[in-house]
């Protein structure tokens, strides 16, 4: 056999032999009325076949445990098996998946139950509130705590399988910000770098056809502009290698120039641009993304136009909506001189595209009245919307809320309800105490009137007439207790009374393991 296996019956033959204890000790200690000796083997033997089904069957085993300890007393509470039904029902809860099932065992054995006491009880009242706060505090609050146990356990085991998972999504997150940040290098480099070569080979082409320049001269000027050309196509290779289709970079700072200084600058290099504003009011936050993007913009625009449209005019505009947001529009018209051919697929143009609809915005980029346009409109939730979105933590507490709110209730429930109980059987058993001295006073033959001077409130509703001897035949026979003692056995008084309700007899019904001489002495009060 295996040892796991050889561990989990060793479990249970503890688990039976602490529950099958109470079974066994509870009649001797006088807390059960005496029973007799194959009702507590069957009820071992009961208990074993529980303690067997407990693993595979829990919901079997509490079931079997339940009935046992309604055999034993209508009101589901005894020393004996109570101890077996609140482990049972604990081990129902940590080992059963479902509730419905569970719920509906509950409720049938309260009904059965309330049968009972129905049937057979003797003072429903008391037995109806012990039933009720047996099955509260005895079987679904041990339940709940099982159930709680379980989700504990589970919650643990998904906290730590959580705990892998965020950290392997952490190593791709440190990874893939690596590659986007390679990407964004890049991307700026193709949008910093290829701006100034354009405006180099601007100034080479101005400086070509500067009057009194000498032959030589202008052709290094041509050189000049053919290698700026060139090395801007290198350039925009070199970028489409590294760059990845799904990359979305953020541009970097513009090192404090704006989208007006970037234009001047461009002017001066000898682009034929042209700068238009909606007013001071219309420009971005300093600073702040929507400038860097509106930066981002204008400045592929304006080195595109300076590839592609060489000597055509160009117009940059930035206009505001008045909520904050800003658009920047860069047209050129036809260009006046031969262009060199477009080296790559564009990816300037995409690369701007994402970036900008990333924070909300719009992008537009084709021709427009024989030259091309290119027009960006950034929100002022870009800043907000260019932030990552926090990741939300499951809710693994939920479940374990329930079931300790479902713990507290039925905790609060029991309680009250078993102090009822409680409360109602000690006021129950001291006022049915016949005191001994007043039972020595009694004499067969006194009338019924004279008796009850001397008699207690109630009787008591449970006597052990089991007990007790054969009453005379024709009388009506009435029990008391000789002690207040509670949660013990004590020794019980009976009266019986004739037809004619004169004292026919009195008896002394020893208390549960009495001793030889002490019933010789409780017989002694008895003439």
């Amino acid at each position: 056999m295996e040892p796991a296996r050889l561990t989990a019956l060793g479990r249970d033959c503890l688990l039976w032999a602490a529950l099958a204890g109470p079974a066994l000790t509870a009649d001797r200690l006088g807390m059960n009325e005496p029973r007799a000796l194959w009702q507590q083997a069957a009820g071992v033997a009961l208990l074993a076949a529980a303690t067997a089904l407990s693993r595979r069957r829990p919901l079997a085993a509490f079931g079997l445990t339940a009935a046992l300890s309604l055999a034993a007393a209508p009101a589901l509470f005894s020393v004996s098996y109570g101890p077996a039904l609140g482990v049972f029902a604990l081990l129902l809860g940590l080992r059963a998946d479902r509730t419905v099932p569970a719920a509906l065992c509950c409720a049938a054995v309260g009904c059965a139950g309330t049968a009972r006491i129905a049937v057979a009880g003797v003072d429903p009242a008391p037995e109806g509130l012990v039933l009720a706060g047996t099955l509260l505090f005895g079987c679904v609050l041990p339940w709940l705590g099982g159930r709680y146990w379980r989700q504990s356990r589970e919650l643990t085991a998904a906290g730590w399988l959580r705990a892998a998972r965020l950290e392997e999504e952490q190593r791709l997150t440190e990874e893939r910000a690596r590659l986007r940040e390679r990407a964004r290098i890049a991307q700026d480099m193709h949008d910093s770098l290829g701006h100034e070569l354009s405006l180099i080979a601007l100034r080479a082409g101005a400086l070509q056809v500067a009057p009194g320049l000498a032959g030589h001269h202008r052709a290094a000027a041509a050189d000049l502009r053919a290698a700026a050309a060139d090395a801007t196509d290198r350039l925009h290779r070199i970028i489409g290698v590294l760059r990845e289709d799904d990359d979305e970079p953020l541009p970097l700072a513009p090192a404090g120039e704006n989208v007006e200084q970037l234009v001047a600058r461009a002017a001066e290099s000898g682009l034929p641009v042209r700068w238009e504003s909606g007013g001071a009011h219309t420009a971005p936050a300093p600073g702040g993304v929507a400038e860097r993007l509106l930066h981002r913009v204008a400045r592929e625009a304006l080195t595109n136009a300076a590839r592609h449209a060489p000597g055509a005019p160009v117009v940059v505009a930035v206009t505001g909506d008045g909520s904050g947001g800003a658009a920047v529009t860069v047209t050129n018209g036809r260009p006046t001189e031969r262009s060199s051919p477009p080296a790559g697929g564009g990816s300037g143009l995409i690369g701007l595209r994402a970036a900008v609809t990333a924070v909300g915005g719009t992008f537009e980029a084709g021709p427009h009245d024989g030259g091309y346009r290119v027009r960006a409109y950034v929100p002022a939730s870009a800043a907000t919307a260019a932030r990552p979105p926090r990741p939300a933590s499951a809710p693994f507490t939920r479940a374990r809320r329930r079931v300790a709110a479902g713990l507290g209730a039925a905790a609060c429930a029991g309680v009250v309800l078993v102090g009822s109980g409680l409360a109602w059987y000690a006021y129950t058993e001291t006022h049915s105490v016949l005191e001994p001295a007043a039972y020595a006073g009694l004499r067969p033959g006194a009338p019924a009137d004279e008796v009850a001077r001397v008699l207690p409130d109630r009787e008591v509703r449970d006597p052990p007439s089991e007990r007790a001897p054969a009453p005379p035949a024709g009388t009506d026979c009435r029990y008391y207790r000789a002690s207040g003692e509670l949660f013990v056995s004590v020794d019980h008084f009976r009266l019986c009374f004739d037809d004619e309700d004169r004292l026919a007899a009195k008896d002394v019904i020893p208390r549960v393991g009495l001793s030889g001489e002490r019933r010789e002495r409780n017989e002694e009060l008895t003439p």
